[in-house]
This record gives structure tokens, C-alpha cells and sequence, in this order.
């Protein structure tokens, strides 16, 4: 596939690949983002009203 050359280590087995930024930095974002959510997967989960509540809090002005 033109842009896209695999790297292989001394017996032959593909290690790594090169892809071609200019031709495919889109789909490289897309395998970035599923990398980065298949390892956050067990991560424990916060619901959206505690993460909007803890925000609302930082915003709010410090009392003297």
C-alpha cells in the first residue's frame, strides 16, 4: 500500500509501521483516539453532574 511501509525485525515479523502523515494523517488520528480509549477503558468512570459540580466549584471566587 503506497504510504504505508511495516517494519520488520531480523526473522521477518512485522514490529512497527510508517504511515505516511501528508496521505493519512486523518486516519492516523483515528488510531491515535482508539488507542488512548482502549487503554483508558477500565479507568473508573465519573458521572457528568460530579465533573460539572467540581468545575461550577473552581469557578467560583475564594472568600477572604
Amino acid at each position: 500500500m503506497e504510504g504505508i511501509q511495516f517494519v520488520t525485525n531480523d526473522k521477518g515479523k512485522k514490529v512497527a509501521v510508517q504511515i505516511d502523515l501528508e496521505r493519512y494523517g486523518k486516519l492516523w488520528e483515528d488510531i491515535h483516539d482508539q488507542l488512548v480509549a482502549d487503554s483508558r477503558a477500565n479507568e473508573t468512570s465519573v458521572p457528568f453532574e460530579v465533573v460539572k459540580r467540581r468545575l461550577e466549584r473552581r469557578k467560583r471566587p475564594t472568600r477572604a
